[in-house]
């Protein structure tokens, strides 16, 4: 099937690790130009190196998204570099969980700081640039954005309270703005994952198996067994949604939150 996304520019916004690597790959394996954006350098070169041995050239930029200036920067370089951005996926967020009896007014602050604000920042500035392109009349097809977010803003974890809320946020965010920016052409969706198997999920273990008393090995195996599919997620799982959602096959589709967590939670 031919997603038609051969030489889009794709910039994935946390894409050295984890989901977010795996969509670059993803993404690379479509013929995509691929950008991949991490504030840690580390990270960054060792998924640099990692798609290069597979044979895939991807622009790499360490940046913090954090800050809306970043943000825009890196989104001004990556149009320069490789061309105006088609695809925006934002991966780049990543929520500290708490025990609820320590969180207070700075975790929860830290938390939007964390999540939802890495997405807000390089979005304004790519739906800014892709209504420009739809208002000139270019021609060119104006864009889509693919924003991962997660299951915590659907269902309330004990452990997951301040992220669960930037979650939240994020999906009314997406809604909104796909709701608005809809008359440029430009679709916005996004992708609720449960517990996928990435180094979060084995941070959330950890402290799970602290708060019941038992090993991670056996908070893993009764985190599992609660899935109805009876397994966590793969990243490349996530990253095949998040191609199609970006695709042409997709072309009437935008607004659109997609669960993705093995059935555990039967919502409408």
């Amino acid at each position: 099937m031919d997603l038609g996304l051969k030489d889009k520019v794709v910039l994935i916004a946390g894409g050295s690790k984890g989901i977010g690597f795996a969509c670059a790959r993803a993404f690379a394996q479509e013929g995509a130009k691929v950008a991949i954006v991490s504030r840690d350098p580390a990270n960054l070169a060792r998924a640099y190196e990692q798609l290069k041995q597979e044979g895939f050239h991807v622009h790499r930029t360490r940046a913090d998204l954090h800050e809306p200036h970043s943000a825009a920067d890196i989104v001004e370089e990556v149009s320069t570099a490789v061309g105006p951005i088609d695809v925006l996926i934002n991966s780049a967020g990543a929520a500290r969980r708490y025990d609820p009896e320590t969180l207070d007014a700075d975790a929860f602050r830290a938390t939007m700081e964390a999540k939802y604000f890495p997405y807000i920042y390089p979005q304004q500035e790519v739906l800014r640039r892709m209504a420009e392109r739809a208002k000139a009349g270019s021609g060119a097809e104006p864009g889509t954005i693919v924003n991962i977010i997660g299951m915590g803003g659907k269902i309330a974890s004990d452990i997951h309270i301040a992220g669960g809320a930037a979650n939240a946020a994020l999906m009314l965010a997406t809604v909104g703005l796909a709701h608005y920016y809809a008359r440029y052409g430009i679709r916005i969706n996004a992708i609720n994952p449960g517990a996928t198997l990435t180094e979060r999920v084995e941070e959330a273990v950890k402290l799970e198996a602290v708060l019941q008393g038992i090993e991670n090995a056996d908070a893993l195996a009764r985190g599992q067994a609660k899935v109805p599919l009876g397994r966590y997620a793969k990243p490349e799982e996530i990253a095949d949604v998040a191609l199609f959602l970006a695709s042409r096959r997709a072309s009437y589709v935008t607004g659109a939150i997609v669960p993705m967590d093995g059935g555990s939670a039967p919502l409408i």
